[in-house]
C-alpha cells in the first residue's frame, strides 16, 4: 500500500499549460470574422473563458453556440491542455 501511494506522490506532473493566443486562432479559424478573447481563470492554464461574438450564431440555440466554440478547441480538451472551458457567445450584426 505504502508503494502504490508513494507512485501517485511522484508521478510527474503534466505541465501542459494552454496557449490562450493558439486557442484564440482555433475558434478564429473555425467561426471567421468572428470577435474573440481567451483568458485564464484561475492562473493555472486550464481553466479558461472564452468571449465570442460571431454572425455565424445568428438562429442558433445558446447551447449550439456554445458547441461551436468547444467543438473549435477539441483537440486540446482531448490531449489534456484544457480541463475547463467557459463560454460567453454573442451574435455579432
Amino acid at each position: 500500500m505504502a508503494t502504490q501511494l508513494q507512485s501517485r506522490a511522484t508521478a510527474p506532473y503534466n505541465p501542459r499549460v494552454a496557449d490562450l493566443a493558439e486557442l484564440k486562432a482555433m475558434i478564429e479559424a473555425a467561426l471567421p470574422g468572428a470577435a474573440v478573447e481567451v483568458s485564464d481563470e484561475t492562473g493555472a492554464g486550464d481553466h479558461l473563458r472564452a468571449t465570442v461574438s460571431a454572425s455565424q450564431f445568428e438562429g442558433l440555440s445558446r447551447i449550439d453556440q456554445h458547441r461551436l466554440v468547444k467543438a473549435a478547441v477539441r483537440s486540446r480538451f482531448d490531449d489534456g491542455t484544457i480541463h475547463a472551458l467557459s463560454v460567453k457567445t454573442d451574435v455579432s450584426t
